[in-house]
């Protein structure tokens, strides 16, 4: 097992006793409703693919497709479970799951990721749909990518349904806003803390870890939203930017073309004096080792797991609050969920329409977790979890 699963299952674990729900009720949770386990070939050579499906109280499975030379059954397993929970915890009508192929989508031709993809679709055609099992981009996976499948799985099945499938180009169904939708959502959530706390109007600075899709539109949704916070510093895998006077994201796409900016190490990022710090690049970004050079007070988590279990401790010891992936970083499977809803209804919104609506999910659920938290005693990560964890099993 690995380490991503044995965490997500320990969490729920935790969660589920305080529930006081019994060892056997709690072992039935954990196990997936299915698990396919199939290959799939491109440009004559095969790649290990897998769909898991977890849970589907509150609706069909939903949870995207990753391509990645390192994706396994246990960590599809993980994702797939803690998708159940981050539906949940949002309060949508959508349950959980998880879907990849292991491959570096880097080594194949154009015509062979195509050829790759409509094969994963098809194989897969039999088991999910609209009212099944919704799959989305993850991981090296896109809007491209999205279209072959939603278009041999039509094809396969004999009949149209462009619901079967989120995060699509406009032009295939897809939804407006769903490129800002994670850096989006990780605004909503830390301003409706901010507020709680009596903060949001104070001059904070901003420390943003992973300058990609998730990290620059959160910075860029930031500024338009809450211009008093002030972000001072970015990283991406290379480099770590600082500028005390502030970096204006609207006008930085490239954080190397930043000018009189401090350069220093990618991991530097951590230890930038910020009072809020937001890692959106990869998981386990903090850890045992460097936890305690994180002077930030506030973490907002926009990647998936990038605080390991015994960095949270650490960090929570020091009055560190940490606003938890499964709520943070919800914002795109929120504008998933909406692309789903206008699909059926053979509808499409504007920008405006389905950013309120993102906003209005996100709001409720942050607020939740917040109240949750206050009056039990707990970290925001367990609130979250005891939330949908109340939804999932009663």
């Amino acid at each position: 097992m690995n380490r991503m699963l044995a965490t997500a299952q320990s969490t729920v674990r935790e969660a589920a006793r305080r529930l006081r729900h019994d060892d056997e009720t709690i072992e039935a949770f954990l196990r997936a409703a299915h698990e396919h386990v199939f290959e799939v070939t491109a440009g004559g050579k095969t790649y290990p693919a897998y769909r898991v499906q977890h849970n589907n109280k509150l609706g069909p499975f939903k949870g995207g497709i990753r391509f990645h030379p390192q994706v396994t059954l246990d960590e599809v397993r993980a994702l797939a479970l803690l998708m159940s929970i981050k539906t949940a915890a949002a309060g949508l009508e959508v349950g959980g799951g998880k879907g990849g192929v292991a491959v570096d989508p880097r080594s194949l031709t154009e015509a062979e990721l195509e050829e790759l993809s409509r094969d994963y679709a098809r194989k897969l055609a039999p088991y999910i749909g609209s009212d099944r099992d919704v799959p989305a981009p993850d991981v090296n996976t896109n809007g491209k990518i999205i279209g072959w499948m939603l278009d041999e799985y039509e094809k396969t099945v004999g009949h149209a349904d462009p619901g079967c499938f989120t995060g699509k180009r406009l032009t295939d169904g897809g939804s407006e806003g769903r490129e800002a939708a994670t850096g989006r959502g990780g605004v909503v959530a830390l301003g409706e803390y901010l507020a709680q706390q009596h903060l949001l109007h104070e001059p904070l600075t901003v420390a943003v870890q992973g300058y990609g899709n998730v990290g620059y539109y959160f910075a860029k949704v930031l500024r338009e939203l809450h211009p008093n916070l002030k972000l001072i510093a970015i990283a991406n895998s290379k480099h770590t930017w600082f500028r005390g006077s502030g970096i204006d994201a609207t006008t930085v796409a490239n954080p190397a073309m930043l000018a009189d900016a401090m350069v220093m190490d990618r991991d530097a990022i951590i230890g930038i004096d910020a009072d809020i710090l937001v890692p959106a690049a990869l998981e386990n970004a903090i850890t045992e080792e460097n936890a305690a050079v994180v002077p930030a007070k506030i973490i907002v988590e926009l990647a998936n797991g990038p605080i390991t279990a015994g960095a949270e401790r650490i960090l929570l010891g020091r009055g560190v609050q940490v606003l938890p992936d499964v709520v943070a970083n919800a914002g795109g499977v929120i504008v998933s969920f909406l692309e789903w809803r206008q699909n059926l209804k053979h509808e499409h919104w504007t920008e405006a329409e389905v950013n309120a609506e993102l906003a209005d999910i996100l709001l409720t659920a942050t607020r939740e977790m917040i109240i949750r938290a206050r009056q039990q005693g707990l970290s925001h990560r367990q609130a979250a979890f005891d939330l949908a964890l109340g939804r999932l099993i009663g």
